[in-house]
């Protein structure tokens, strides 16, 4: 008898549920994909509501053959360059559209090949690592009303460690070894953009803009300490070069209020 009851009840409902499925279909199919897309910013989100959480990441690699390459100072006859770094990043917004964060960033640079130094022909090897972190603190401006597109200024300040060796070899017994060790402060500004491309994931574009530089720099030929050079440098400019173009995702419970 129970079998018996729930067979009905789902023969009821069936007619029901089949006419729903098909006004839903009919609805999406009123709507283009990038509407429907669109469509999860018309509600309540806020992705940087007090309590949410941002991580981030970009990622950039240069592997480049050379060949008959001029310089200021050198020609590069024949070699290849192997640079790549990556950044990592996480914040916490304490407070509606204001959030402290922390980025960490390693990056190696490698160089093998043979170079012209008017008189003399070389072979060059060199290589380069470091790290750096940058606690930092974010404020960000909404441009649309869905909070989809926004701006932001990103004030940090970075502590970083790097070392090189370059050894050249002319003559074919001629062997200088040159080891450096670097020590790098920054404070500075870096303005960006933030654009949500699919639901929580956004694509973000950074440069630095305005800063405070100091480095100090160390350096041995061939196991014996040479110098000490210590540099400051103080910039206002937009520097191509530093710009970086990553991928963000925000969550946390304050996102869909």
């Amino acid at each position: 008898m129970k079998y018996i009851s729930l067979l009905g009840l789902l023969l009821l409902l069936y007619p029901c549920l089949v006419s729903a499925q098909q006004k839903e279909a009919k609805v999406d199919s009123t709507y283009t994909p990038y509407e429907l897309l669109s469509s999860y910013y018309n509600g309540n989100f806020h992705p940087f509501k007090k309590k949410n959480i941002y991580i981030g990441v970009d990622f950039n690699i240069e592997d480049k053959k050379l060949e008959n390459t001029d310089y200021i100072i050198q020609k590069i006859l024949d070699g290849e360059r192997l640079n790549y770094d990556i950044h990592l990043k996480g914040g916490y917004y304490t407070g509606d559209y204001g959030m402290v964060g922390i980025n960490f960033n390693y990056f190696n640079n490698r160089f093998d090949g043979i170079i012209f130094q008017d008189p003399d022909t070389v072979s060059s090897n060199s290589i380069s690592r470091g790290f750096a972190f940058t606690p930092n603190f974010r404020s960000s401006v909404p441009l649309t009303s869905n909070e989809r597109l926004s701006f932001f200024a990103q004030f940090g300040i970075t502590f970083g460690v790097s070392n090189e060796l370059n050894t050249t070899t002319k003559n074919m017994d001629e062997i200088e070894r040159i080891y450096t060790d670097n020590f790098n402060f920054r404070l500075g500004v870096s303005p960006g953009l933030t654009f949500f491309a699919m639901e929580n994931f956004a694509f973000e574009v950074q440069l630095d803009l305005l800063g405070y530089e100091l480095n100090a720099a160390k350096r041995k030929i061939n196991g014996i300490e040479e110098s000490t050079q210590i540099r400051q440098n103080v910039n206002f400019e937009i520097d191509i070069l530093s710009l970086q173009l990553g991928l963000a995702y925000y969550f946390g419970e304050g996102l869909r209020r």
